[in-house]
């Protein structure tokens, strides 16, 4: 199977990188809209008998230069049976194994970014070695919003199932956490872009170089259909509303800009173009 696909955005080496699979009641994939309708988008032998659709997980490494910046790091490879069969069943925990074919050893990466802190999306954040927890990537910083950290630390009763304190705690404990506010840019033409809905602090990446741009959307889009249909929102976003309008600008951005946008769930490698044409939007895979 392929685990990795590149791309060029101006000075930017992108190299796409999965994590492998989860899959997730496709009831709440696509929220309120009925089962008749989303189907047809995902293909009826794409879900399976407990009415399941495939998540991929597609990481995102960015090299410049001496730096290698790490976006998002899957599922991980901690989890016990019980998660794996009954809270996040899927395939996965290949993301080292991803980016050794994509040339990047972990000690290589310089700093990590999290969209959110989701337990699909920081999983490789951290490892066990020796019985203890400690960070995938000794020689990055890793950089969270701080208004999801604190969320994620103290989650409720809606959040809990999916806050996992090891992907995270350890990191401040190791002293390579980096809590930053709203737009941030990580290295020059590589920021963080607040994008509230999915949670309140929920924040894309963006890449701008050599006039070009590409997007890595998080959680703003679970399938290729919800960039083309803002008003189709997953279930899993706490801000639907929010959601709905950061979509909108999002996808009026990526339209006037031409952008790479890179989704963390579409299938692999989730790497497209919106394009506009009759007043219908289209997401074309690259």
């Amino acid at each position: 199977m392929e685990r990795v696909r590149r791309y060029r955005v101006g000075e930017f080496e992108i190299a796409v990188v999965s994590d492998g699979e989860i899959r997730m009641d496709g009831g709440a994939v696509f929220g309120l809209i009925p089962r008749v309708m989303w189907e047809r988008e995902v293909g009826v032998e794409n879900i399976d008998a407990e009415h399941r659709v495939s998540q991929q997980l597609n990481c995102m490494v960015v090299r410049r230069g001496d730096d290698v910046v790490m976006v998002e790091t899957g599922m991980g490879d901690k989890h016990g049976p019980r998660v794996r069969e009954k809270i996040f069943p899927g395939d996965y925990g290949y993301l080292l194994q991803s980016m050794a074919e994509a040339g990047v050893r972990p000690e290589e990466v310089t700093a990590v970014a999290n969209t959110h802190l989701h337990a699909d999306h920081c999983g490789w954040n951290t490892v066990v070695r020796d019985g203890k927890v400690v960070p995938t990537f000794p020689n990055a910083r890793y950089y969270i919003q701080a208004g999801e950290y604190d969320v994620a630390c103290h989650p409720n009763d809606r959040t809990k199932g999916t806050y996992f304190a090891e992907n995270f705690v350890p990191l401040d404990e190791a002293g390579q956490l980096e809590l930053i506010e709203g737009e941030y840019d990580i290295i020059p033409g590589l920021r963080f872009l607040p994008t509230p809905g999915h949670t309140a602090d929920h924040a894309s990446i963006v890449l701008s170089s050599g006039g070009e741009t590409a997007i890595y959307t998080g959680d703003l889009v679970h399938h290729r259909v919800q960039v083309e249909r803002p008003a189709w929102i997953s279930a899993f976003d706490i801000m639907p509303l929010v959601s709905l309008e950061t979509k909108k600008a999002l996808a009026e951005r990526a339209i006037r800009e031409q952008a790479l946008l890179i989704c963390v769930h579409n299938t692999f490698p989730g790497v497209g173009r919106l394009r506009e044409e009759g007043g219908r939007r289209t997401f074309v895979p690259e």
